[in-house]
């Protein structure tokens, strides 16, 4: 992160030498857009938090530990609902692998918290527009499904 930091405050600098008004105009539009998600991003971040203590790792096992139909569209639909890091998704996918679920609903699951996003949805509107944002959700969703039958195909 720090590593971040540093190559953002040098690329700054260099801007600011580059153009002095160019790099002052971009610096106040970023802080206007800053200001203008921050309430959004905020309550994205409380509805987050509150699921995420709704919705524990052991209860995502209870509903995922298995293989059919109704534990793949769980994986579905848990996996776009949720919000969760890969560090520590993985490791819940491999704890749910070892109490019996299929690779198929692994699938799913994984690639559904990856690339679908129910919560992030209104945020995602406010940029691209609602039709955007849910055919890229829909498209996302469908993918994950292609994704999780190949999945299952290979390493089934």
């Amino acid at each position: 992160m720090t590593v971040l930091w540093l190559i953002t405050g040098v690329a700054l600098c260099a801007s600011l030498i580059a153009d002095l008004g160019k790099t002052r105009l971009a610096l106040v539009r970023g802080v206007r857009m800053f200001r203008k998600i921050l309430p959004m991003l905020l309550g994205m971040l409380a509805v987050v938090s509150v699921v995420m203590a709704a919705v524990t790792p052991a209860l995502i096992e209870r509903i995922l530990s298995g293989s059919g139909p109704l534990s793949f569209f769980a994986a579905l639909g848990v996996g776009g609902v949720i919000l969760m890091p890969g560090f520590v998704a993985y490791p819940l996918a491999g704890v749910l692998k070892a109490h019996g679920a299929s690779v198929a609903v692994l699938s799913a699951f994984i690639t559904s918290l990856m690339m679908v996003g129910v919560l992030t949805l209104p945020i995602e509107a406010r940029f691209f527009g609602w039709k955007i944002a849910v055919l890229r959700n829909a498209l996302a969703l469908v993918g994950a499904i292609v994704v999780a039958a190949a999945m299952a195909w290979v390493l089934g």
